[in-house]
């Protein structure tokens, strides 16, 4: 698979029985997007009869799935007491019923097709980082049983002979996966029963009217009666759901650890940036946190030096084989949305705002999507609606706006350097060149790429990202390549390139700096 700047934990080859799009097509359902949520709808909607059509403009998985460590829980990111103060008793039992479902949905779904992904029913703890969040514990424990989770329970401590985790809440039956090898086998799956998948074909954009029409960059045309979006960060949507959702990194090291030295098991602590912990095989170790806003720092080097120093601190940790950092979106209220997009037609449908629960979500999404392009009644459908309005969380959302406004006053700063002789080979700055502040990346080879700064979304000024050496917007979370070309949306196209001064251009070419 490809991965900007680290390694995942999951293989995700590249596979030659895909093919781009060539030809125009027709569908009941066009989905964009063949990560887990994209393939689940698919899925899904080929066992409802519907004709199906996935286009990704990389390969399955290849985005923000082939980095997930994949915990399969109905402990979520937003704990239940906020839960249940946001969206009420039903909806927290709501949401812990769906999960469970999405946990079951899957393991059907890998019984069905005999996927080969190592499945495991594993227990999961939440355990306190401090004695000051051990009343949260408890609050969190009745909210759970509120929520009718099955079986959680307080217990003294983890079953973790390494450390000492103290009280935690115990998720009976929670579970794992390898990421990589599930994506492969649900892609076969959807294959075999009839639907298509397109590799490396990128959605150019979306005609609503007359009739619905997908157009690829290459000026393919998919015909269609709804389409889906499951591209992590809708590209179908400029403002609507982007104000209602926020952009984070999420950093993971994966750690060999002497052989069954820890038994299989989930755990997540109550710090502020939490922990995430996972075994895989006898010998590997992940452990994730250390999230930050997207674009809004570029510290990945220390971020995972704090993850190893923890991890060192509690696991038997011989060595890291591997680091990586994934994007999550975090819901203001603290629920994905799944369901009809606002911001268009009734024909249209997204998925997102997964938070670090993506697996699930992204098994929810197969369920629901299908019933609500049916027209078949879904008693989540209110839960995940995208239209939604949630009071309870509106301190969140007024907060979330206000930090993505001040980004915008980047266009007033000084630029990271003062000229592209500063930017060393290997790196990328924003220059201020004239009145333009311009990304400017210097590959290895001391070739010099100039781009406009501007984020093409909504006109943020990005950022580079060291680890990823990537551009990442700190608005709303759009990635791009070191030389522009777009990775993640909300926007759907590259940088703007720019042309420098030729007698700069000339100079730097042949001085390898400015001045």
């Amino acid at each position: 698979m490809t991965m900007h700047g680290s390694v995942s934990a999951w293989s995700l080859p590249s596979r030659s029985d895909l093919v781009p799009l060539d030809h125009d097509a027709q569908a009941d359902v066009c989905i964009i997007g063949a990560g887990i949520a994209g393939l689940s709808v698919a899925y899904g909607l080929l066992l409802h009869g519907r004709r199906v059509i996935v286009l990704d403009d990389g390969e399955p998985g290849c985005g923000e799935t082939g980095r997930t460590t994949a915990h399969l829980t109905v402990a979520l990111d937003q704990r239940y007491v906020e839960l249940e103060r946001i969206h009420g008793p039903e909806g927290a039992r709501l949401a812990a019923e769906s999960h469970s479902a999405g946990i079951d949905a899957i393991e059907s779904t890998i019984d069905r097709e005999s996927i080969e992904c190592d499945f495991q029913r594993v227990d999961g703890y939440l355990f306190a980082a401090s004695a000051a969040d051990l009343p949260l514990l408890e609050l969190e424990a009745e909210a759970a049983r509120r929520a009718g989770i099955v079986g959680v329970d307080l217990v003294d401590r983890a079953p973790v002979s390494s450390f000492e985790t103290g009280r935690c809440l115990r998720y009976p039956q929670q579970a794992q996966l390898d990421a990589g090898r599930y994506v492969s086998g649900l892609t076969d799956a959807v294959c075999r029963r009839g639907g298509q998948v397109h590799v490396h074909t990128h959605v150019a954009r979306i005609d609503e009217s007359p009739d619905l029409r997908i157009v690829t960059r290459e000026g393919h045309v998919v015909r269609c009666e709804a389409v889906v979006v499951a591209t992590n960060s809708p590209i179908s949507d400029i403002v609507t759901i982007h104000t209602k959702q926020a952009a984070y990194r999420t950093y993971v090291v994966g750690a060999k650890i002497p052989t069954e030295s820890v038994s299989p098991i989930l755990l997540w602590d109550l710090a502020d940036p939490y922990h995430y912990v996972r075994t895989v095989g006898a010998n590997l170790l992940l452990v994730g946190g250390e999230d930050h806003k997207t674009g809004q720092e570029d510290d990945g080097a220390v971020r995972f030096e704090r993850l190893e120093a923890w991890a060192r601190e509690r696991f038997p940790v011989e060595l890291i084989d591997y680091r990586w950092s994934g994007q999550i979106l975090e819901p203001v209220d603290g629920i994905a949305f799944i369901g009809q997009d606002p911001a268009t037609s009734n024909r249209m449908f997204l998925a997102t705002g997964h938070s670090g629960n993506g697996m699930t979500y992204g098994a929810i999404a197969g369920m629901l999507i299908p019933d609500l392009i049916a027209g078949s009644p879904n008693h989540w459908s209110a839960l995940y609606d995208p239209a939604r309005i949630s009071f309870g969380s509106a301190g969140d959302y007024l907060k979330e706006n206000a930090n993505v406004a001040a980004q915008y006053a980047d266009w007033l700063e000084p630029a990271d350097r003062e000229s592209t002789g500063a930017v060393t080979a290997g790196s990328g700055a924003v220059v201020q060149c004239g009145m333009k502040k311009v990304a400017v990346y210097r590959s290895d080879d001391n070739t010099l790429h100039t781009m406009s700064a501007a984020c093409p979304h909504l006109g943020c000024v990005v950022a580079w990202n060291a680890v990823e050496s990537s551009w990442d917007c700190p608005c709303h979370g759009s990635r791009f390549e070191a030389t522009g070309a777009v990775i993640n949306g909300p926007a759907n196209v590259g940088l703007s390139p720019v042309e420098l001064e030729a007698t700069v251009e000339s100079h730097v070419a042949a001085t390898g700096r400015d001045g």
